[in-house]
């Protein structure tokens, strides 16, 4: 790997090497024979106050490929450990991935950028640490999808070939993700902290933390029990934003569980068409254990692996530790029902509390199995007056008209006109969202050669919220079903 004057480009820091001694290993990204550009988050480009231009020419595109460090740079391999479908690994790591900074972008925000598919490292576990063109194309579609949405998420920069083949379920082009996030400080990564032993190394993590995503914290009487609290709030928010939008992760281990409350990792992830809590996508989730309707209960479970990493921090007396971090943790459950209850109200255009409107919906949803995105967009029409598009999405209409004549009485104590509930309501259900169909089907094309279908689909769901002439395609669900659809983590 060389070293490029890439300044004018980038100008990166390295606060997690200078901070987190013990937390990673100094690493080089494998060499890539002909790195190509394949996309370029131009808008993101913009937002890191990065040069688009610069980042085509052959030194950027190294750069975004591994194949070139940025000057002051110094590329790390993270070390956290993680329970994977509730088994406890003590050491994963990025096993294809580094970090190779720090940036600062335009609004004065710290931001990671991260390479994935950048090859083995110490952590790679026998993996060969590449990764294939299609699953890195999938995450900065799902990425750019929940941004648009209005969903906390780590976002693609770009996406770059290497010039070698991958082979996972099929031999595809290899690629690597330039990711950026807030950070890559995971549960995981106060698990392994915590396994170690090395008290100072936890407290540096936590400390580092605490700086970075919830700075109020470090004014508390506990710290510790402050960050708890503040990630247990900001993963509540982020699990009932997936809710609202019917987004199933697939793979909530705790090292795929951030601190900063974004969504990171879309491996074997999916938007539901067919409403249903047992939904799952994972190829290797057999129990369901990742289902949609389940991922409150992980949610929280990770939470807990979490507070258990913090109590030694949290007071030096074990029971009272336990005791708090208890109650941090159970309080997950009245915070994330605050803000689902919050989402459904503005999804069906409710002020005020109809607690019991809400719940009898999501039950009549999870039974009839509509649409999940159709069915809330089309209340919109219903509370126009406009026909009866929700009674086609359903088997049983008895049941839908028994829910719409209770929902039309309170939206009649409104005092706002019809009109204007309708189109608030617009404002938080989508037209669009990522089809599975669609999505494979530009996947699909890309592997191919042909990026039409990608950039296509891309360009739809940066503006979900607006009905698209000539787009309808992207809004109707697979016309051969979605039952069977499976995802890979690509790994």
């Amino acid at each position: 790997m060389t070293v490029a004057d890439t300044r004018p480009m980038f100008a990166l820091d390295d606060w997690f090497v200078r901070d987190l001694g013990g937390l990673y290993q100094a690493w080089q990204a494998a060499p890539s024979p002909s790195p190509e550009l394949v996309a370029l988050n131009e808008e993101l480009a913009g937002e890191l106050g990065l040069d688009a231009e610069a980042l085509r020419c052959p030194e950027g595109v190294a750069v975004l490929a591994g194949a070139a460090v940025p000057a002051g740079a110094t590329p790390v391999a993270q070390a956290y450990a993680g329970h994977q479908f509730g088994n406890y690994s003590p050491r994963l790591g990025d096993g294809r991935a580094l970090l190779l900074g720090e940036l600062t972008d335009t609004a004065g925000r710290r931001r990671d950028l991260h390479l994935k598919g950048s090859g083995r490292t110490p952590f790679a576990r026998g993996g060969d640490g590449r990764a294939p063109l299609a699953p890195m194309l999938r995450e900065y579609v799902i990425g750019e999808a929940m941004h648009a949405l209005g969903v906390p998420t780590t976002r693609a920069l770009a996406v770059v070939t290497t010039g070698e083949s991958v082979t996972r379920e099929t031999t595809q082009p290899g690629a690597v993700l330039a990711r950026i996030a807030s950070s890559h400080l995971r549960v995981g990564s106060f698990q392994y902290a915590a396994a170690t032993g090395d008290a100072d190394l936890l407290r540096r993590l936590t400390e580092h933390a605490i700086t970075r995503h919830h700075p109020a914290a470090a004014e508390a009487e506990r710290p510790a029990l402050a960050l708890l609290e503040a990630v247990v709030e900001a993963q509540a928010s982020l699990i009932a934003q997936w809710m609202d939008v019917g987004f199933v992760h697939g793979v909530m281990n705790t090292d795929n569980m951030t601190i900063s409350g974004e969504t990171i990792d879309y491996g074997p992830c999916a938007f539901m068409d067919a409403d249903d809590p047992a939904t799952v996508y994972s190829s290797i989730d057999h129990a369901g254990r990742y289902a949609y309707g389940r991922q409150p209960a992980v949610a929280q479970w990770n939470l807990a692996r979490f507070a258990e990493s913090l109590l030694s921090l949290i007071d030096d007396d074990a029971d009272t530790a336990v005791q708090l971090a208890t109650d941090a943790v159970s309080a997950f459950g009245e915070r994330y029902t605050r803000h689902r209850s919050a989402g459904l109200h503005a999804k069906i255009g409710l002020t005020g509390e109809h607690p019991e409107l809400v719940e009898d919906l999501v039950t009549l949803m999870a039974d009839q199995h509509p649409d999940h995105t159709r069915f809330f967009r089309a209340l919109s029409s219903a509370a126009r007056g406009e026909g009866a598009p929700v009674r086609d999405l359903v088997i049983d209409r008895e049941a839908v008209d028994a829910w719409l004549e209770r929902w039309h009485a309170a939206l009649a104590g409104d005092t706002r006109p019809a009109a204007e509930i309708a189109d608030a309501m617009d404002r938080v259900n989508p037209v669009y969202i990522p089809r599975n169909h669609q999505v494979e089907a530009a996947l699909t094309a890309a592997v191919d050669g042909d990026l039409a279908p990608f950039h296509r689909l891309v360009a739809v769901l940066a503006d979900p919220f607006t009905e698209q002439p000539g787009q309808e395609a992207y809004a109707a669900p697979d016309p051969a079903g979605s039952a069977a659809y499976v995802t890979y983590c690509g790994t």
